[in-house]
């Protein structure tokens, strides 16, 4: 059952998490599509473009979700509280996600640019585990999609 709390912070919150969480799909498939390009054995023009040597900040914008999570279960009441299974399950997710995209997919993406950078092209083999490692942050993010859209244990 999808929670019903009718409130105006509540609805501000709830779009900018739906927003978000759009968005960090968003930025997850245009990384697994770089990944894709790389895989395939790019030309270095396509390469350079997809792997520029600069911080991936759109990235961390799935960092933001827990932030505007939170406000939920702070305005939500008893209807959205961690009270509910859901909630939780949604919270390690979310750890999990962001700990994949710091602790793997960022450095990788930094080397691919770097290799990048210095040899003109990075191998088909790189870019297709790097596209393997974005896949599990692509698995993930849709886990925490299903699980707030279904809310199991509720």
């Amino acid at each position: 059952m999808v929670a019903t709390f009718n409130s105006v912070p509540y609805d501000v919150f709830l779009a900018l998490h739906i927003i978000l969480g759009v968005a960090s799909i968003a930025v997850f498939v245009v990384l697994r599509m770089a990944g894709a390009k790389v895989a395939r054995g790019a030309d270095s023009d396509v390469q350079r473009r997809q792997f520029p040597q600069r911080s991936n900040m759109a990235a961390r914008v799935v960092h933001l979700m827990p932030v505007t999570g939170m406000a939920l279960v702070g305005i939500g009441g008893a209807e959205v509280s961690f009270k509910h299974a859901y909630v939780g399950i949604a919270f390690l997710l979310w750890l999990l996600i962001a700990g994949h995209l710091e602790v793997r997919v960022l450095p990788a993406e930094r080397q691919l640019a770097a290799t990048i950078a210095a040899d003109g092209v990075a191998s088909p083999k790189d870019g297709a585990v790097f596209g393997r490692s974005v896949d599990v942050l692509l698995t993930l993010t849709a886990l925490a999609f299903i699980v707030m859209i279904w809310q199991p244990f509720n």
